[in-house]
């Protein structure tokens, strides 16, 4: 089965890998952003373990709800197969003599 991407949860994932970095280059005598952005990088880790959390509740409850009896997941069973595009041949090139 395909893996669904959660955009929230991606964004999230961004946004404390964006913290850290700006924390990493926080000038040395600037305590007030220092503390500032640890504040916010615990917030957001924390928002993020609660987005994983539900993220991976939701993914065990969509495989075991979406299989019928068959063992077949309705949404996989109803794609239809993709189109047959065919490339337009070009003539032959015209010799020059």
């Amino acid at each position: 089965m395909a893996k669904t991407i959660d955009l929230e949860l991606t964004r999230a994932e961004v946004e404390v890998i964006e913290l850290e970095a700006r924390l990493r280059v926080v000038p040395m005598n600037d305590t007030q952003l220092s503390d500032a952005l640890k504040t916010a990088l615990a917030a957001k880790k924390e928002r993020l373990k609660k987005l994983r959390t539900l993220h991976a509740a939701a993914g065990r409850a969509r495989t075991t709800d979406l299989v019928n009896g068959d063992g077949v997941n309705p949404l996989i069973a109803q794609r239809r197969p993709p189109l047959k595009r065919t490339v337009p041949q070009r003539p032959p090139a015209k010799s020059s003599k």
